[in-house]
């Protein structure tokens, strides 16, 4: 029998367990030897899901859907859909929709749920669709000064394109400045901390690249007709249905490490790699420190890495060969965007629900998965619902709204160094002046989850990427996956096709990597939350 191939993977999130699982599945355990080292003691990455108090709080919110029919395959297998024996069964739009009232969510049953997005931006004191759709509630919101100055913008953006070298130009091409300046400018400052006349034209590239105005009205108008449309024929940012595990994202990936484990995955947990150690020009080994600041080394024929490869880089050689001086700059100057979600449990939201879609709750609530704050006067940026992405996120669901705030901020500024008290006070008072909320009395419970480099961000060194990626690929055994492996701001899907590519190149011996950072540059990888 010949020996196994041994292989380390860094990372326990999404990226790490499908390449661990990749490897073992169907009998590959026979072939390889692989180790899971994970810093934490949590698996999914910013896809996990935080428990507070009997309640469930998704990082991020995560929807399930993909254009990588792929990935669609590997969900539907791994928490299987009730009462659907096949893949082909398992479609989006023919799931079985689970209630409050059925079956207990500890059992060992894992049923994906079917959720109807809806999902809106505050502007201007008033709620408008999301993405931007230019009907009577928006032109309304917007009023004819408005919107006359918006449509003429358009058609100026229309006959004159500029220059794709910044992402204010990519908007400004897609929707007229006039939009651009009312729904991108402000909100994107606050995501990213930059103007986006600072920012590469590649996020856009890779997040909106299929969104327009042309986009949204001819979305619009395929809505009407009476033939309805696969969500393949659907722009992605405009998908209206998608799949979501009824515990949140967290049930998939603990239960995709338990699987690995019963096949033969070794993980570690507590384990953060401090060392890269190469040899005869291939990668040899990597150093772990342990929870209690040990350090192991670890040797292995091939290395698959999630960490961020500004730590990645760093972690080279430190001491006996580091790596060249411009690749450790163009390393050190990637820049990360952090972030602070904020749990509210709340008796009741004071927004109506003014929407056809049907809701749960007494009273029932606003149908929202996300709200989306492009409004400057406030430093949310985003507010999650998450009775709406699960019932079963919710302790008393009936009784309670269970929200989540996001705020975007940099690790080590000030409102990062909030404590859990102030950060909350000052979520309490935004959400009453926004009108969420009737004030103070009606938290019952809160919870702060602080995330660090939740957000690969695309400026500063990050035009000098191609040339560390080269650097990275020059080691045959080192394969860089996930959002911050390739310090790309790939979805969950993306970052699991980079490991399944990662994967089929070990098992066929391919040698370039081509394939695993092209994941999300093109039309057919797409998708933007």
């Amino acid at each position: 029998m010949s020996q196994k191939e041994s292989i380390v993977i860094i990372g326990g999130g999404p990226a790490g367990l499908t390449a661990a699982w990749e490897l073992v599945r169907d009998g590959g355990a026979d072939r390889y030897d692989v180790t899971l080292l994970e810093e934490t003691g949590e698996f999914g990455g910013i896809s996990r899901t935080v428990r507070h108090n009997g309640n469930r709080m998704d990082i991020g919110g995560h929807r399930f859907f993909s254009k990588d029919d792929r990935i669609m395959r590997w969900w539907a297998d791994t928490l299987p859909l009730q009462g659907a024996p096949s893949y082909d069964d398992r479609k989006l739009g023919r799931t079985h929709e689970l209630t409050p009232g059925g079956p207990d969510p500890e059992r060992t049953d894992k049923v994906m749920l079917k959720r109807h997005r809806v999902s809106r931006i505050f502007w201007n004191r008033h709620f408008l669709d999301y993405p931007v759709t230019l009907n009577a509630n928006t032109l309304k919101a917007m009023g004819p000064r408005i919107t006359l100055e918006a449509g003429f913008s358009y058609l100026k953006s229309a006959v004159h394109k500029l220059p794709e070298d910044n992402l204010e130009n990519f908007y400004i091409n897609r929707f007229g400045r006039k939009l651009y300046s009312m729904f991108f400018e402000d909100y994107t400052t606050k995501l990213w901390g930059r103007h986006p006349s600072q920012i590469s034209a590649d996020w856009g590239s890779q997040r909106v690249k299929g969104l327009s105005i042309m986009g949204v009205l001819k979305n619009a108008v395929q809505k009407m007709l009476p033939k309805k449309r696969s969500n393949a024929e659907v722009e992605t940012s405009l998908i209206e249905e998608f799949w979501y595990p009824k515990l949140g994202p967290g049930q998939l990936w603990e239960t995709v490490e338990a699987n690995c484990e019963q096949a033969g995955v070794k993980v570690i947990t507590g384990a953060k790699v401090v060392g890269v150690n190469r040899k005869d020009g291939k990668v040899s080994s990597v150093v772990y420190e342990t929870a209690d600041g040990g350090r192991v080394m670890l040797e292995g024929d091939q290395f698959i890495s999630s960490m961020p490869v500004k730590d990645l880089v760093q972690a080279i050689d430190t001491e006996a060969q580091p790596a060249p001086r411009d690749m450790v700059a163009v390393a050190e100057g990637l820049p990360y965007r952090d972030f602070v979600t904020v749990g509210l449990l709340v008796r009741h939201l004071k927004l109506r629900n003014t929407t056809d879609t049907p809701t749960l709750g007494n009273p029932p609530i606003v149908p929202d998965c996300w709200i989306y704050v492009q409004d400057p006067g406030y430093k949310v940026g985003r507010i999650q619902i998450f009775n709406n992405w699960s019932p079963y996120l919710v302790k008393d669901v009936d009784d309670t709204v269970w929200i989540g705030l996001e705020y975007f901020c940099e690790e080590g500024d000030d409102f990062w160094n909030m404590t859990d008290e102030e950060a909350t006070k000052l979520a309490i008072a935004e959400m009453t002046r926004m009108g969420v909320i009737s004030g103070a009395h009606e938290v019952l419970d809160s919870h702060r989850e602080r995330v660090k480099k939740a957000y690969p961000a695309y400026f500063d060194t990050y035009d000098r990427m191609p040339e560390l990626v080269e650097y990275l690929d020059s080691f045959g055994n080192l394969y860089c996956v996930g959002r911050n492996g390739q310090h790309r701001y790939n979805n969950m899907d993306h970052s699991m096709a980079t490991a399944i590519e990662a994967v089929g190149n070990i098992k066929e011996g391919r040698t370039s990597k081509r394939n695993v950072w092209s994941v999300n540059t093109d039309k057919s990888y797409h998708e933007s939350k």
